[in-house]
């Protein structure tokens, strides 16, 4: 392919379920070469399996691309709409010989494949339909026999391409399975519904498409797709396959594993910045000077396919926490608030004097340092919002004399008004004087009484928060 070429590379998924781990992985690495070289990255939405594919679907990818920040440069192709230049594409093969009307039965096909199993042998179309002559076929006909369209394969051919991951590829044509199935069973008048391999080369031309990008399980469509490029008198695209992602067992990673779709991640906390810093280093080795932690624009500069490894990317869960501890650490206390705020109100929390955004940030700053997950700041925030349960070890404190001499000595000495950090350590100091303990037996009942745990963030701070809300009296009463 001529260097010239506008670089246009796409992202092709089924609406039939949710967006899935690998297939955001693979717009990544469509998104980062397209931007590194200033080029297009566009969607292709393959719809074309009727009875699997739901607008809702539609929807949960595209919400989870731009979530991702993986942006697109046109309006996304809608597959099912392009069906009669499919279909005009398989008139022209059947015209040239290259495709024939295949009238074997699905009784007759699970014949052939039981035979073949028996003799030890791969299942295979064994192409017996292919050279029919007009007369064989209008018996057919005759029978009502519908038929599929057939594209030939020479299994004497050899398909090579040079990918651009993986180097030089070799496939035979006698390893394809046989004469390719290109549209499903219909009268022999008709064209039936064209199927994936033909209609992708199709629309990947229409598009002008300089560059697949996909999963190395698609290698052997490669070799199919390069056959139809040539029957059709289309120029293919370059290849690039690129490494599975394994689970930590070794195996391609699947539904079985739990969590696989964008919006599992993003709905357990991951943030959109940590989910595609690690997709990246799923298959791609960073250059030196870049480290793991970085953007998609820092990675969009530097990225290349010699760059992207042959074997296949384990998932790695500690990874994955840590980019996303270190991108909830690097926030400011404001951007965390916003981030956060969706989920406590849908807690029903943040009401009443909690509502106030200054208040709101001074939490997020002294819970930041400490999250991993977003979901973790709704768990230490909600001792904050609403008066916890205590549990055993506070609950035993409740028991313990020193502790509650030093606390309602502290009560007595509370004041009404505003609270500041030095007013509070005197505060402290003279309550556990006059209760006659050590600070350290204060702190601990305070620490219980306020959050219902001997656990948690700096005291001072979350006193002088609670003491704000004007809630620390109320629950250090409650603790005597």
């Amino acid at each position: 392919m001529p260097a010239t070429v506008p670089v246009r590379v796409r992202l092709a998924p089924s609406p039939t379920g949710t967006l899935h781990i690998g297939t955001a992985r693979t717009a990544v690495f469509n998104w980062l070469f397209a931007r590194h070289l200033g080029g297009a990255f566009l969607l292709r939405i393959e719809d074309t399996d009727r009875e699997r594919s739901k607008a809702e679907y539609t929807e949960n990818i595209l919400d989870g691309l731009r979530w991702l920040g993986l942006t697109w440069d046109e309006e996304p192709v809608v597959q099912s709409q392009r069906i009669e230049a499919h279909r005009t594409a398989i008139e022209q093969l059947l015209a040239s010989g290259h495709a024939y009307r295949c009238f074997a039965s699905d009784a007759e096909l699970a014949a052939m494949r039981e035979r073949q199993q028996a003799e030890g042998r791969a299942p295979r179309y064994d192409n017996l339909h292919r050279n029919l002559s007009p007369e064989q076929q209008q018996a057919y006909i005759d029978e009502g026999r519908e038929a599929v369209i057939r594209f030939r394969i020479d299994d004497g051919s050899t398909i090579t391409w040079n990918d651009l991951v993986r180097g030089e590829m070799r496939w035979a044509g006698g390893d394809l399975g046989g004469d390719m199935v290109i549209a499903r069973r219909a009268p022999a008048s008709a064209i039936g519904d064209p199927l994936y391999n033909l209609v992708v080369v199709v629309d990947d031309a229409a598009m002008a498409i300089s560059h697949v990008i996909r999963g190395e399980d698609h290698i052997a469509n490669t070799g199919k797709q390069l056959l139809l490029y040539a029957a059709l008198g289309l120029t293919p695209p370059l290849f690039a396959h690129t490494p599975l992602i394994l689970n930590q067992e070794g195996r391609k990673l699947s539904k079985r594993d739990g969590v696989t779709s964008v919006g599992d991640f993003r709905a357990m906390g991951y943030t959109a910045e940590a989910l595609v810093n690690y997709m990246t280093l799923l298959g791609w080795s960073p250059p030196e000077g870049i480290g793991e932690r970085f953007s998609l624009e820092q990675a969009a500069a530097v990225f290349s396919f010699e760059r992207v490894n042959r074997a296949g990317a384990r998932f790695d869960w500690d990874k994955l926490n840590w980019l996303n501890a270190q991108v909830l650490h690097g926030l400011a206390a404001g951007e965390l608030r916003q981030r956060l705020l969706p989920l406590w109100q849908a807690r029903g929390w943040g009401e009443g004097a909690g509502a106030d955004a200054g208040w709101q940030e001074d939490l997020c700053a002294l819970l930041g340092p400490s999250l991993s997950l977003l979901a973790d700041g709704v768990d230490q925030a909600a001792p904050f919002f609403a008066t916890p349960e205590p549990d055993e070890a506070a609950l035993a404190l409740r028991t313990d004399p020193g502790s509650r001499g030093a606390l309602g000595a502290l009560l007595e000495r509370l004041p009404q008004g505003p609270l500041d950090a030095e007013t509070a350590q005197g505060l402290l100091a003279e309550a556990a004087t006059a209760a006659g303990v050590k600070k350290g037996v204060l702190m601990k009942g305070l620490r219980a009484a306020l959050l219902g745990s001997l656990k948690g963030p700096d005291l001072l701070t979350t006193w002088l928060l609670l003491h704000r809300l004007g809630s620390d009296r109320e629950r250090i009463a409650a603790a005597l």
